[in-house]
């Protein structure tokens, strides 16, 4: 078959071995920019060549981007076609199958999975799709026919909105795409039920990629008092309780989202155990210390303080004050967890701003463990990005 679609040419000077080697995009100022390339439609498929015209690359194109190009097929002549997202959707599928007995679980976890831009989670038999990038957000309906025939979810949710979409020159959209959602949906999870809005809660309803950190915080949990920061809808509270902690207390700025922490404590038999608090997190930290209150564990999983690198510097010392006040709150020889999702802050950056917050605190600490995000997030080998979330667990004598 003859290849018809638009060629964009690499600089001269940019040299295609970073892309030949795995890289996955090819930035704005790498690339022959002219009012041909201009005026290619966004989402377009186009055939990504070096300055002697060899093809690199299937990518896919925006012009508006500064990821202008996407690496979908290394193979430059391969067909984006119904079959195509087949084969990329059932080899991510076998990889979660080997993983999980139960389908609740990232799905599609973008470039690592083979599909740039693109996140899906699933909840049992509904699937929350987050096009981030141009290309999918036109070949939805590929998409879906793709994980409905392989996965057999009857709904599928799209949650477009936020920075990237923005980014891509999307506009936000947010419903449903096929099948019905009533309301929050359970999600068994490390002993306990959690409570996911999948419509109108953050991100895609419920956070997996912090399982694993959340499992290994409720093994230091048994029998003790725990303090989660951030909570969202009880992540990591609710797993302390499920391992044997003796009370929790969720603390979060979104009253919607306590409330679907108490309703998952409730279907989890935990509700006398659990109790929330509304208010900014600095405040209530704050409060807490001026109160002399402890607590065996003390987690804090804030938002992304460092979305991007310009905001790196505010963000690390937002993760500094956020240690600072934290440390204050754990009883002598309890456990401090501590979480990033920034991923312009590597781990590096983030445990010293970490540990100069515990030390501003007054407490000298032991680190005992790192996590990251659970393996149905993988990361791309050539793309720091997709290793965005760290947590260090520290003791504090």
């Amino acid at each position: 078959m003859t290849n018809t679609r638009p060629e964009i040419k690499l600089r001269p000077n940019k040299s295609p071995r970073n892309l030949r080697h795995g890289f996955p995009w090819a930035y704005s100022n790498e690339i022959v920019l002219d009012r041909r390339a201009r005026n290619i439609e966004p989402g377009s498929v186009i055939t990504l060549v070096d300055a002697e015209q060899r093809p690199v690359a299937a990518c896919a194109f925006n012009p508006d981007s500064r990821i202008a190009c996407r690496v979908l097929d290394r193979n430059a002549k391969a067909s984006i076609d119904a079959d195509w997202f087949e084969r990329r959707v059932k080899r991510a599928l076998e990889l979660r199958n080997h993983l999980y007995t139960e389908p609740f679980y990232r799905l599609i976890h973008a470039e690592a999975d083979g599909f740039p831009g693109l996140i899906v989670d699933r909840f049992g038999e509904t699937l929350v799709v987050q096009p981030n990038a141009a290309w999918i957000d036109q070949r939805l309906d590929m998409l879906v026919a793709a994980l409905a025939k392989l996965t057999g979810a009857i709904n599928v949710v799209i949650n477009g909105s936020g920075r990237a979409r923005r980014l891509e020159g999307l506009p936000d959209e947010t419903g449903l795409l096929q099948g019905q959602v009533d309301g929050p949906l359970p999600v068994r999870m490390n002993g306990a039920t959690y409570m996911a809005d999948l419509l109108g809660g953050q991100k895609t309803g419920l956070y997996f990629d912090q399982r694993a950190n959340q499992a290994f915080a409720a093994r230091l949990a048994r029998r003790g008092r725990v303090l989660d920061v951030f909570s969202h809808v009880g992540g990591f509270s609710l797993a302390a309780l499920a391992g044997g902690a003796s009370s929790a207390l969720a603390v979060d700025g979104s009253q919607a989202a306590l409330d679907l922490a108490v309703e998952g404590a409730g279907a989890s038999g935990f509700a006398d155990k659990f109790d929330t608090r509304r208010g900014d997190a600095f405040e209530v930290m704050a409060g807490l210390g001026e109160e002399n209150t402890t607590f065996d564990v003390v987690i804090c999983d804030p938002p992304a303080f460092a979305p991007a690198r310009p905001a790196l510097d505010a963000g690390l010392r937002a993760y500094e004050r956020v240690a600072r006040l934290a440390a204050r709150l754990v009883s002598p020889g309890g456990y401090l967890g501590l979480c990033s999702c920034s991923h312009a802050a590597d781990l590096a950056s983030f445990r010293a701003a970490s540990l100069r917050g515990v030390a501003r605190g007054g407490r000298t600490s032991q680190i005992i463990h790192t996590g990251f995000a659970g393996p149905d997030h993988p990361v791309h080998p050539q793309l720091a990005e997709s290793a965005y979330l760290k947590a260090i667990f520290l003791r504090l004598p």
